[in-house]
């Protein structure tokens, strides 16, 4: 039986509108912020993530007297990204949010594979590879210049850039590019041996970087948590910033999955409780905003059970 386009619990249906109307009410939607929170740290801590430990020592990584140093101060945030995300109140822009993702996604990372009995190391790895893999496939053979948008703390950013890294001789300029400065301080302080060349406090619709001055762009787990007019307006900067023939890759939550199709519906509760744009994610069809902005071709493949890898190519 074919997959469903999108999941039931998405969109416009008698259920998704619902759990809207749940999560809409503010009494409901601060006992499943509560709920989504302990199910991460459970997870994690269950799965030998030190959860805490892990958050303390970001701290003392001296990781806040960064914060001046990474700020943009003509950075204007969008309205779209100053709502509630992952159980934070003020999104991506708090300390707690930042020293706790990296902890957050490798439990993200056991859930992808749970009846395997992973360790979180062997999970986070094979999350990772599992896109780089249809990168190989699909995408670049070789790079000088890589852009990570929505990079958050870097992990996305220097697993890519280790991947290339360790495929060519030649040095690899890459540059990690996030709109929160609490995630790119904590990047940075990661950063221990400078392997990223930059790390850009900017918005992605508008870089500020020039023109075709790179050969991959990619966006890992990002769309989800934008509306679709704000992805498309990055697609767009993408293709600006792309030499020609480069590559847009995204990694992301597949719609088609039976894994997300049949979540249970306490787990797709809270998890739309912690996503705000999940209904416009769910039914925006990437590979058709890629092709009308004019990357050509493009690919879908399902990259793991529960998220797939969309490539486009600039035009040469």
């Amino acid at each position: 039986m074919k997959n469903k386009i999108k999941p039931d619990w998405a969109g416009e249906s008698i259920l998704s509108k619902f759990v809207n109307l749940l999560i809409h009410t503010k009494p409901v939607y601060n006992v499943m912020k509560y709920q989504a929170r302990q199910v991460l740290i459970t997870t994690a801590e269950k799965n030998g993530i030190p959860w805490r430990k892990n958050a303390e020592a970001l701290q003392g990584l001296m990781t806040k007297q960064l914060l001046g140093a990474v700020t943009n101060p003509e950075v204007v945030y969008p309205e779209y990204y100053k709502v509630p995300f992952h159980a934070y109140a003020e999104g991506n822009l708090c300390w707690e949010a930042a020293f706790e993702a990296e902890s957050a996604t490798y439990a993200m990372s056991l859930r992808v594979w749970p009846q395997e009995n992973l360790t979180w190391e062997a999970a986070h790895g094979r999350l990772r590879g599992t896109f780089h893999d249809v990168l190989a496939a699909y995408g670049p053979l070789q790079v000088r210049e890589i852009l990570d948008i929505g990079c958050s703390i870097g992990l996305s950013t220097m697993a890519l850039h280790r991947y290339y890294q360790e495929k060519q001789e030649q040095p690899i300029r890459t540059v990690g590019l996030d709109l929160s400065p609490y995630m790119l301080a904590v990047a940075k302080a990661r950063d221990v041996n400078n392997e990223i060349s930059q790390w850009v406090h900017g918005r992605a619709e508008k870089t500020g970087l020039p023109d075709n001055s790179f050969d991959l762009v990619t966006l890992q787990f990002v769309c989800h948590e934008l509306p679709s007019y704000a992805s498309k307006e990055i697609f767009l900067e993408a293709k600006r910033l792309l030499r020609p023939g480069g590559y847009i890759a995204l990694v992301d939550n597949n719609p088609r999955s039976p894994v997300i199709q049949n979540l249970p519906p306490a787990l797709f509760t809270l998890m739309k409780s912690t996503e705000p744009w999940s209904d416009d994610y769910y039914g925006f069809d990437i590979q058709a905003a890629l092709e009308e902005i004019g990357f050509s071709p493009t690919i879908e493949v399902a990259s793991d059970p529960r998220h797939r890898t969309i490539i486009g190519k600039k035009p040469v």
